[in-house]
């Protein structure tokens, strides 16, 4: 059985998907880490809620959100090596269910009562851990063009759509 300590990146560095080492502040390795934070918080959202139907669609993103880290941990010149490997990718779909979620709960009129004050319950409290978190990974990723990292649209369109969902899912929770 091998170590999870393969002293690897005790210089620094870490590897991107096929690799490519970069050092552990690298703009690709603060998205991805952003991300695994979401995941970790939308982790937490879903073991707080009493909702199995909730829970399902939150691992549901879970699962989405490794297919994004993944496309974002490759270095750019192994873009077309990503895209014609068996990882998964987000797709239309993905933003699809995110839309038609963020629909559904509009159509319940939930009060929006302007700025939200976190806190209410366990379950609305970690959703909005969840948002602020979302909100801070959409940044990162955001910033990858600057890095010469691009970023297909829908990767920035799912993860502000994803943004919002949560945002409504912290006040449904709240009431």
């Amino acid at each position: 059985m091998s170590s999870i300590a393969t002293r690897h990146g005790d210089d620094g560095t870490t590897s991107l998907l096929y690799g490519q080492r970069v050092p552990k502040d690298h703009p690709q390795i603060e998205a991805v880490g952003a991300f695994d934070e979401l995941n970790a918080a939308i982790g937490a959202a879903k073991a707080a809620s009493p909702d199995p139907v909730r829970r399902a669609a939150l691992e549901r993103i879970q699962h989405d959100l490794v297919a994004l880290m993944g496309e974002v941990a490759c270095a750019e010149a192994d873009t077309e090596r990503h895209a014609a490997s068996t990882f998964r990718r987000l797709g239309e779909e993905d933003l699809a269910r995110l839309d038609e979620a963020l629909a559904a709960l509009e159509a319940r009129n939930i009060p929006l009562g302007g700025w939200a004050t976190p806190g209410a319950n366990p379950a609305a409290a970690a959703l909005d851990v969840a948002r602020t978190t979302a909100r801070r990974a959409e940044r990162r990723l955001g910033s990858l063009p600057t890095a010469g990292k691009s970023v297909r649209p829908l990767l920035r369109q799912y993860v502000n759509r994803l943004g919002d969902l949560l945002w409504l899912l912290a006040r449904e929770a709240e009431q």
